[in-house]
Formats: structure tokens, sequence, C-alpha cells
């Protein structure tokens, strides 16, 4: 079958009249970019004045410089301008290679930025070298304890800033690795301190909120008028997908049912798509139901695309194409034998890796030196013969990326350039000491003091017999602000040469980490600022280095103090990207000598300060008072004084379930979440073992009450909403942060369903005066509340009971208020997402998957795929799998440029003049509308 325009019927009044469509075409002015169609539209370029625009619409000046053409259209036309061997070397992350024709420098695409601004790649080959003395905010782990995405947003503005600040000439190298979005959802994984948490939706909430802060856009990703049109920094979302072990990622499978793919594995990556529009998003190294995700067309170009929405640029882990070939070995079905450098290389271009991460694991081969040759020698791939077709619209997206970023403008239009040369004047910042730390500035690090504080989670507060005989609780500490105190801090992790900051930090020279300050600093200029007659002693409790032996003389002298902390930790020797743990013990002997001192001390008070949950039975129940973080940031010690004197109560919550036996669980690399004839399980959505602490869970130092809990209305259609209230009151005697957890279940679904226990659906921090009131509501589309059924390909809503619940965690004896609707109907599907692969009438059989570049005269074939609410695809999908559109929708299409692609009546979409222009395509079902902008660029010859 031909597919022509969407991909069903050789002549479009044949679809018309079989699917009903009515397609019509509309027209814009010559000269105007595309309009927005959607809030998360791809960016337009800025205002211009008239001086401008008289200058841009001189004959002389190249589309690629002219901002009165979209970013889209103007790589386009700067894409070309470029030979083949020139497109490849832009393809590649350490570096792209300058073109000095063109007036294109080299470009670092590998930085990391995950918690502060850590890596720029300035050189050419290698991994990018560590920042010096850039700030370091607490890890994403420690973010997703605060469940707060409004205070991830201020952070990531700060961190945007100092990017902007401090990376070369304040306009290039400005795409980040991060944020990671892997969920947590086995403690053994090495990388738990890069995730935010084990749930997609509070994964998704805080993330969102990153790439916004970070990328210049308002919390609803909306560009921030400030920037007139430009972003500030691009992120990228990694691992995708299903990237939870380090063992095996290199060489390894994430097996799984589609269910558990699409409902945990990638609903994080789809909720932060739909909220942030990302830039970009970095694909795993491992291989997924056995197809490396570098080279799946199914996960990348399908599900994230065509699906999600995505409509950035994706990056490969580094090097996961080498991988292919290296660690997976891998033979395509039906391919002859496993793929070579070159093979990979193409397999991966036609899955949608539109760049090569190109140093990690690295061998001599990259996009740069092997997509020529996979042209040459004509591979055939699932799209067909590899061709330079395959590799222009990958390109194209890259420089699309660099365009917003305004590379390729006047620094004095791009507002980003000149605030930051405005703060940090250019050529003074140096990556060494010598910058003296001038970007690690008060506010920036007052911010990660008060992350630090809102991280800490209090896990126990028990009333306990004190060591001078009276009963109450330890924390709030009191400090006398008068007379003898005396308070002894024990633990290396308190006091060590260096604070550990985690995985991706910037490095911290004399400038720096005189701005650093660990937690018996803290401590002790909190204690002292209170009663400067106090004695806060440290003492290191272990061996150092080696945590092997409790410190004898450490312990002895807990009993002369009138409260102890002892403070433990783990670091990178333990845990870290490539190394899982095998255990969840403290390492070394930091659990004895938390038995030994609480012995000597009752008063004493635990921190663990790790990388995630440990094993706390061998000490809990002989402690009193027990607070948790991760690493927790660059005032690590200021963020713990805080809340250990009650200046900023603690407010943390457990973003993952504290699981008490890790026999419990099942292997690290089995990826299935829901319990097994083998398995218990995993996450509080499905895990049937004991819980030390339940997720959600996190104490404070005043009590809240919930009382009125309503729903708007007890019975409600599928495709309805409800709208969720509650009154939360302070019903103690000082303020405090309560974070009010909505959580859905099922009680009445059948076993055979296999339904999570409950799922986390809304949550609010909210802060609160003594003994105030307020109504917090919740919208939540019922829609919201779907699960994805294999058997149908599609989200569907279970009929019947559902039970709303309002906890403090997701334990059920956490359960504040509970209320049950009753749910109806099924979903009505409507319109989400249009994607577009546009090709020539006829180049079908050629094996053209899509054109960016088209000849005069040619009829061009949109080859549109629309996803519906329920993930459901229609039209073209993939090279020979498609599907007739739905009855009843309506398609049109509209050219900004009719002179230069045109759209006639019947909906025919023709090449008329060289130039470039916009098509949108918009698609209307059940009255809800998607569109898609595809560039057409049509060449004199």
């Amino acid at each position: 079958m031909t597919f022509k325009h969407l991909a069903f019927t050789s002549a479009l009044s044949a679809l018309r009249g079989a699917l009903a469509l009515t397609t019509i075409a509309a027209c814009s002015s010559d000269h105007a970019p595309p309009d927005a169609a959607e809030p998360a539209a791809p960016l337009a370029p800025a205002a211009l004045d008239p001086a401008e625009r008289s200058t841009e619409r001189a004959a002389d000046t190249p589309i690629y410089l002219n901002r009165r053409y979209s970013p889209e259209e103007r790589a386009a036309d700067l894409v070309s301008r470029m030979t083949l061997a020139e497109k490849a070397s832009q393809m590649v992350s350490s570096q792209a290679a300058a073109i000095p024709s063109l007036g294109i420098p080299a470009y670092g695409w590998w930085n990391e930025a995950a918690h502060g601004v850590a890596r720029e790649q300035v050189n050419h080959g290698g991994n990018p070298p560590n920042t010096v003395n850039t700030t370091s905010y607490p890890v994403d782990l420690s973010l997703g304890s605060t469940w707060n995405p409004e205070l991830m947003y201020r952070e990531a503005r700060m961190i945007s800033d100092e990017a902007r600040e401090i990376f070369r000439d304040n306009k290039l190298d400005l795409n980040v690795y991060a944020p990671t979005i892997n969920l947590a959802r086995d403690p053994r994984w090495g990388r738990n301190d890069e995730a935010f948490s084990e749930d997609p939706v509070l994964t998704a909430a805080i993330a969102a909120q990153f790439v916004n802060g970070m990328e210049g856009k308002d919390q609803r990703g909306r560009p921030l008028p400030e920037g007139r049109g430009y972003l500030k920094v691009n992120t990228t979302l990694k691992h995708y997908a299903a990237n939870n072990s380090e063992f095996n990622r290199r060489r390894g499978s994430s097996d799984m049912d589609e269910r558990t793919l699409r409902e945990y594995y990638t609903a994080q990556f789809r909720d932060v798509i739909r909220a942030a529009d990302p830039a970009s998003i970095m694909s795993a190294y491992n291989r997924v139901n056995g197809v490396p995700v570098a080279a799946s067309i199914q996960l990348k170009e399908v599900l994230a695309r065509s699906t999600f929405g995505f409509r950035g640029f994706f990056t490969s882990d580094c090097d996961a194409i080498r991988e292919i070939q290296a660690g997976h070995r891998w033979q395509p079905p039906g391919y002859p034998h496993p793929l070579d450098a070159v093979e990979r290389h193409a397999f991966a271009a036609v899955a949608g890796e539109d760049l090569n991460c190109n140093w990690g694991y690295h061998d001599r081969f990259s996009y740069a030196n092997t997509l020529p040759d996979a042209v040459a020698r004509a591979i055939p791939t699932p799209t067909g013969i590899f061709n330079e077709n395959d590799v222009d619209p990958l390109v194209t997206r890259l420089f699309a990326a660099r365009m917003r970023l305004g590379e390729f403008d006047d620094d004095a239009r791009v507002p980003w350039v000149t605030q930051a040369r405005a703060r940090v004047a250019p050529g003074t910042w140096l990556n060494s000491d010598d910058n003296g730390a001038i970007t690690e500035t008060p506010e920036r690090l007052a911010m990660a003091r008060e992350v630090g504080a809102e991280a800490i989670v209090l896990l126990k507060n028990s009333e306990t017999r004190r060591k001078d005989g009276s009963t109450g609780k330890l924390l709030p500490l009191r400090v006398p602000r008068r007379g003898a105190f005396r308070l002894a801090v024990i633990g290396t992790y308190a006091n060590p040469a260096e604070v550990f900051l985690g995985g991706y930090s910037s490095d911290q020279g004399p400038a720096g980490n005189a701005k650093t300050v660990n937690g018996y600093s803290g401590i002790k200029a909190a204690v002292q600022a209170i009663n400067p007659d106090a004695a806060v002693d440290f003492y290191p409790g272990v061996t150092p280095e080696t945590l092997a032996e409790v410190d004898a003389a450490s312990v002895a002298a807990a009993a002369d103090y009138d409260v102890v902390v002892v403070y433990v930790g783990t670091d990178g020797r333990h845990s870290r990207e490539d190394v899982d743990r095998t255990t969840l013990d403290l390492p070394g002997a930091q659990a004895e000598l938390i038995r030994q001192v609480t012995a000597q001390n009752p008063s004493t008070i635990v921190y663990m300060e790790t990388v995630g949950q440990m094993d706390v039975g061998s000490f809990e129940p002989g402690v009193a008072a027990l607070l948790w973080s991760s690493y927790n940031g660059q005032r690590k010690g200021e963020a713990l004084a805080d809340v250990l004197l009650g200046a900023a109560g603690p407010s943390g919550r457990l973003p993952f379930t504290w699981t008490t036996n890790l026999s419990d669980l099942p292997p690290i690399d089995d990826y299935a979440v829901r319990p097994t004839a083998s398995s218990l399980g995993r996450t509080y959505m499905y895990f049937q073992g004991p819980v030390t602490y339940p997720f959600g869970h996190g104490l404070s130092y005043t009590s809240f009450r919930y009382t009125r809990l309503r729903a708007d209305r007890q019975r409600v259609d599928a495709n309805g909403a409800l709208r969720v209230s509650v009154n939360v009151s302070n019903a103690g005697r000082v303020a405090g942060a309560e974070v009010v957890q909505l959580y859905v279940s099922t009680p009445d679904a059948p076993a055979s369903l296999e339904r999570p226990r409950k799922r986390l659906r809304a949550f609010q921090k909210i802060s609160l005066r003594p003994g105030e009131t307020r109504r917090v509501s919740f919208e939540l589309p019922v829609a919201d509340l779907a699960f994805f059924d294999q058997a149908q390909g599609r989200y569907t809503v279970d009929a019947g009971t559902y039970a709303l619940q309002i906890a403090r965690s997701a334990a059920d004896e956490d359960i504040e208020e509970q209320t049950f609707v009753t749910v109806t109907g099924a979903l009505r599907p409507t319109a989400a997402v249009a994607t577009a692969k546009p090709q020539i009438v006829g180049d079908h059989d050629l094996g053209i998957q899509q054109r960016v570049f088209f000849p005069v005269g040619a009829e061009i074939d949109p080859q549109l795929t629309v996803s519906l609410t329920d993930e459901t695809l229609y039209g073209y999908i993939t090279k020979g799998e498609s599907r007739p559109l739905p009855a009843g929708m309506r398609v049109s299409f509209r050219s900004n440029r009719p002179r230069v692609v045109s759209v006639d009546r019947r909906g025919t979409i023709r090449t008329e003049a060289p130039g470039v222009a916009t098509v949108t395509a918009s698609v209307e079902y059940r009255g809800a509308t998607a569109t898609v902008d595809f560039v057409i660029y049509v060449r004199s010859t």
C-alpha cells in the first residue's frame, strides 16, 4: 500500500470519504513565523525593533541568521549548507566540530548540573572537566524528600543563572545532562541519590520544575517574558528507560510487560514531557525487552515522540551506541549478523538518536566517522536503506536547540547573556580556585541551606528519659542561653577534611571550601550563637577513612555531655554510578558506634546522611531521635543545625519505602513491580513485606489535624473530574509545614486485575501557624486513575468504587480521612498529540522515512500520527505499520509561507519555490485539537 498524506491510500479523496475526514487549507502571512498552537510550543523568535527588522530583511542575510524565522526554519537553512561529513561532525558530544565557513563554533553537548553546575565540555575528546567552586546543592533524593516542587523551581533558576555566568562566552555548551528521573525502586541501586523518588507522580512533579527553572520558563512551562523567547539552558531527562541496576547496565535487558513499562518506568517521562517540554532526553545503556534503547524505534519514536509528544532531541548515554555492539552484541531480528561499528550507528540514527555522546566507554567510532560510511554502504535498516535524509532531521533538531538558546543571535539581544555578563564580567571567571568562588553567592548558599533543611526527614522522636533525668523528646534541641552546656558531635562524616557532595558534584578548592559548612561546624556555630559559653566538641567515633573500628575514646567521652549527636553516613566508596550496593548495613562500625554511644548517653540524637535507606534494625530501638537525608549539599551543617534547634521545623517526607529486610526484595535485575509467586513486589504500591518506615513518612515538631474531607460528587463519569478538599489545622504550639498526601485505591477490584494497594495522585506542601486552618483542594481528573490494558493496547478506567485517602504516609494506619466515590462509564478519548514525518509522495519505496529538504514541485505526504488521550495511535506509526484515523477526526493544514509551500483546498501540500516554510497540521477530535509544525526546506535544485 502507498501511504499518501495520512499513510492509508493513494488518493486523498478516497481517504476523506472512507474516514469522514475534512481537510482544510489555511494560509498566513508570507513572512510571519508559525503561530504557537499550544502553551508548550517551540519558542518563537524574539520581537524585533524597526531597525533590526529592516536589517534582517536584507537580501544577503541568510535565513539561519534571520530572527524573523523560527528556530526550526533557521536550523534547516543552516544544515542545508553543510556536507554530509559536516553534518555528522555536529552529532557528537565531545565536541561537535567548528565549521568556520558558517560561523559555527565548536560545541560541547556533555555538561553536568544535576544539583549545581558541575562539568563543562570544553575539550575535544575526553570527559568534560569538573568545574571548580560552583555552588553544590543537595542531591536529587534530598530534593525528593522535600516534596516541594516550588523549592526545586527556585533552586533550578539559580543553577541555570550560574551556568550562564561561567560557561564559554555565556552562550556555548548550554546543554546539561540532568535531571535523572529514573525511579528509586530498589534501595541497592548505586544511583539512588540521583533519583527523586520511587513514585512517578512525585518524581514528575519535582523534575518538571527542575526543567522549567533551568530552561527559563514559569512553573506552568511557559517561557518567561524576560527571556524574550530564548531558553536559558537545555535540560536532558535521563536515563530513558528502566535503567535501574548498575552491575548489568551496559549489557543487561530490563524485561517487563507493557503495562509495567507504561504505568511505572516511563510514566514520569511522559508527565515531565507534558508539563515542561524538556529540550532533550538521554537514552539508556540497557536493553528493554531485548532491544537496546539506543536502537529502539518503539521507545523513542513511537512512545516518546508519537505517544507522549516529546519534541526535543535524543542523546545517547555515553557510549550507549558503542554498547549496542560491545555490551549487547545485538543482532536485530532477521539481520544476518550482529551489528558492526558502522551499522550500530545507522540503526541508532534511524531510531531517532540525534546526538552521540561519544566519550564514556568509547572506542574510535562515533557518528562523526561512521554516518558517511553508513550512507556509502547503503546499510539496510528497519526504516529502509540508510541515506542522507535519515541524517537531516537529527542534525536539524540539534541546531534548532542551539538556536533557541540565542547562540546565533546578537549577544545584546539575548537577555540571558546580558544578565550573566552584568553579574560576572566577561573574562573574570576561571575554572580554578583563582575564581575566588565568586559565583557561590550568599543567595545561592542560602538556597542550599534552605533546601537542605527541608530535605531532612525526622524518622523518630520518641519520649525518652534524658541524661538529666527528665522525660520528654530530644528534639527540637533546647540550648540554654547562658550557663554550662556541653554537646558532642561524634562521627567522622560530621567533620571530614572535605565534605562528600554526591555524584556529579563540582570540585571545591580552598575558596569554595571556605564557603562550605560541614555538620560539626554548622552545629557548633548555631549552638554557640545561642550560648557563647557552650562547649561543642567533635570526636571521630570510628577510625577515619576505613570506618572499620569504633573509637573507644569517643564512646567514653559521650557520657560527659548533655547531648550527643551521632553523625553517620555513606559516600562514593559504597555506592555510585557503576556500583550497586549488596548490603544496606551502615559501612564499617558505624552501627556499633550508635549502639555504644546510646548505651553511654540516653540523650543521643542520630543523623544519617546516606545514599538511601539503611538497615536500622540493630540500633533503632535504642535511639530516641533519628533523622535522615541523602547527601545534603554545600551548607549541610547549617541545614542540620536549623532542624536540630528548631529554626526550621522538620518537613521532609520519605520519597521511598524503607523496607525492613533486604531479603524480601526480588533480585535487582528483576524489573517487575507487581507481586508474583516468587516476589513480594516493589514500592509502596505493591510491596507485601514488612516496612520500617512507609513512603511519605516524616514527623514534625508540631501536630496536624485533618477534618471535613469532601469530594464534590459521589458518582462521576470516567470522563469527568473530582474536586477533593480537606481542612488541615496546625494543632500544636509552633509553626510547621505539612505535606498533604492524596492516595487513591480500588478496594473492590478483583485480585486478577493486580491493582496496586493505593497510588499517590496528588500532594501539596503547606505552612501553617499555630492554630491556623487551611482548606486544601485537589483537582482530580478521573482519567488520571486509568490503568494500561495490555489486551486492548490502551488506558482504561475501572468502573466501580474508589477510595480517596488523605494520609500522612502510604501506610493504612496513617490514613487521616477517607471517602468513597463511584466511577461509571468508559473513557471517551480525544486528540492529544500529533506528529509528522514528511516525505515526497512516491518516495516510500525508496526507503526514505522522513525528509527536511525537498525539491521544487514535489507533493508532500505529511505522514501524520495521532495519539489519543488513552495512548492509542492512529495514522502513520512506523514503516509498514499504520492504522486508519477514527471516523469524525478532522485534519487541516496551514502554511506560513504559501509562496514557498502551498496547501490547496483539498489539503494537498506542494513545494512551489526555494525557501523554507512551516506547515501546521491541526487534528480535531471530539472537541480537542492537537497540532504539529513541520519544516519544509525547498531547494532550488
